[in-house]
C-alpha cells in the first residue's frame, strides 16, 4: 500500500468531541486532508458501531480516505471499511487474512520488535507502534517507548509503522527520522478545538512520509 495514506490517521472519540458530533469533528478533519480515519469507540457494541460508523464511511469515500475499525472485523465489514486494526487480544492476523477480501487492510499493535515481524509475517499491512509517550486517551496502554522505540520497531519490518500515543503538533516533528510512515492521534484533533486546523499542523510539522 501507499504509505502517504498513513501520514495522519484520526481515530475517533465521541467523549473527546462531544458535544460535537463525531461525524462533524471527522469531516473536518477530512476537508483539512487527513487520508486517513479509524473508528475507535472502546463503550460501543456492534450495532452502535455501525450507527456511529455509517456516516464517517459515506464522508471518508467522499474525501478518499481510508476508513478503518477498530478491533472489530465484522463491523468493518458490514460498513465496507478499508481495513481494521487489531490489537494482541483480538484476532489473529493470519485468521482475519483468510476471511476477508482481497486488498482489505490489516493494522496491528505492537512495541516489540519481534512481534512486529511476526505480524509483518502473518500478513499485516501496517504497524502501530506505541505509547510513543504517555497519553490520557490510552491509559493502559503499557510504558511509553520514546521516538527510539518507535525508531527500533521501524527498522525491523519493512511495512509501514505508525506511531501513536501523546503525539499532539509539538512533538510530532521529533519522530520525522524515526522511519515511520505516519502518526495517529486521538486528542489532538478530536478534542482541539478547531479540529480542521490541528489537522493541517499535524500534516505541515510531519512533514512528508519517511522511508517505512
Amino acid at each position: 500500500m501507499d504509505p502517504s495514506r498513513l501520514r495522519l490517521v484520526v481515530i475517533t472519540d465521541a467523549a473527546m468531541a462531544a458535544p460535537r458530533r463525531i461525524e462533524d469533528v471527522v469531516g473536518a478533519a477530512l476537508e483539512a486532508g487527513a487520508p486517513a480515519i479509524q473508528l475507535r469507540e472502546k463503550g460501543m457494541g456492534a450495532r452502535e458501531l455501525v450507527e456511529v460508523g455509517r456516516p464517517l464511511r459515506r464522508l471518508t469515500r467522499r474525501y478518499g480516505a481510508l476508513f478503518i475499525a477498530n478491533d472489530r472485523v465484522d463491523v468493518a465489514l458490514v460498513l465496507e471499511a478499508d481495513g481494521v486494526h487489531l490489537g494482541p487480544d483480538d484476532l489473529p492476523v493470519s485468521m482475519v487474512r483468510r476471511v476477508t477480501p482481497p486488498g482489505f487492510l490489516i493494522g496491528y499493535s505492537t512495541d516489540d520488535p519481534d512481534e512486529a515481524r511476526r505480524a509483518e509475517r502473518e500478513g499485516a499491512d501496517y504497524l502501530g507502534v506505541g505509547t510513543v509517550w504517555k497519553t490520557e486517551s490510552k491509559a493502559h496502554a503499557g510504558e511509553a517507548i520514546g521516538p527510539e522505540g518507535l525508531a527500533r520497531v521501524a527498522s525491523t519490518v519493512s511495512i509501514p509503522v505508525v506511531g501513536i500515543g501523546g503525539i499532539h503538533v509539538e512533538r510530532a516533528p521529533l519522530l520525522a527520522g524515526s522511519g515511520a510512515a505516519g502518526i495517529a492521534v486521538i486528542g489532538a484533533v478530536m478534542g482541539a478545538p478547531d479540529p480542521g486546523m490541528a489537522t493541517e499542523h499535524l500534516l505541515r510539522v510531519f512533514g512528508n512520509p519517511s522511508t517505512a
